[in-house]
């Protein structure tokens, strides 16, 4: 028999379609849920609602038809598989997977990382299954569906989980004035504030101003040195990307 013959021999052109049709409801469900997450900058945003949502119905279309291949298209079960419960090693896989997903999840202050990551090895574990379960067609949709969908919203900001997060550290002589330069620092660079600290030592004139911030792109050292090149009152800069 050849693969297509194989791979159509349970369900035909039209149930695949079908299944993937689920898939991409699936995935339109999870946009509208996380496009509010995402709209307060939460760290499970639109990314991460998609994915979830999409491997929980691939999950979902494995449990149910993962298992037609065990008996012919006359409903004779083939050797070695009546009495085996094929259902048992799967469930497993979707439970203990968690585990490693929450391996990848760091909380560093206000700010979580890591969320997106482990709901893509969450939603790669589903994909396996339907590729180990002979579902070819749902298993490659889900995998051009996830990554393509991850690739663009990666080229193109959409929502609070794709944003990048970084922590700046400035010590700074005489701080008026500074924080008027530092917000139009932030302004350019389209930068939210999500966490911040300033403490003044009282034995000297210097001020340290720590925050956590949120931009569409990552602010790299050579932004802080355009930035350090307009004022001349910092004493030291630390800096650290987060996520």
């Amino acid at each position: 028999m050849t693969l297509v013959g194989y791979m159509t021999e349970q369900f035909s052109i039209w149930q695949s379609i079908d299944f993937f049709v689920r898939l991409v409801a699936a995935c339109l469900c999870g946009a509208a849920i996380g496009f509010e997450r995402s709209k307060r900058f939460k760290g499970a945003g639109l990314r991460t609602h998609i994915i979830v949502c999409c491997g929980a119905a691939l999950m979902m279309i494995i449990s149910k038809y993962g298992f037609a291949d065990m008996t012919s298209m006359d409903g004779i079960m083939f050797n070695g598989t009546r009495g085996a419960d094929s259902a048992r090693i799967a469930a497993q896989v979707v439970s203990g997977i968690s585990f490693l997903g929450a391996g990848v999840i760091f909380k560093h202050g206000s700010s979580i990382r890591g969320l997106t990551t482990a709901a893509g090895v969450w939603a790669t574990a589903g994909i396996g299954l339907a590729v180990g379960a002979g579902m070819y067609p749902v298993g490659i949709f889900a995998t051009l569906l996830i990554s393509g969908l991850q690739y663009l919203m990666h080229k193109h900001t959409f929502g609070g989980d794709a944003l990048v997060t970084n922590r700046l550290q400035f010590v700074i002589v005489q701080s008026e004035g500074f924080y008027t330069q530092l917000e139009h620092f932030l302004n350019t660079h389209h930068a939210q504030v999500i966490e911040s600290k300033i403490t003044y030592d009282e034995h000297s004139d210097d001020a340290t101003y720590e925050m956590i911030v949120r931009s569409p792109r990552d602010i790299t050292m050579d932004d802080i040195n355009s930035f350090l090149q307009s004022i001349t009152r910092v004493r030291s800069v630390d800096y650290m990307a987060i996520s």
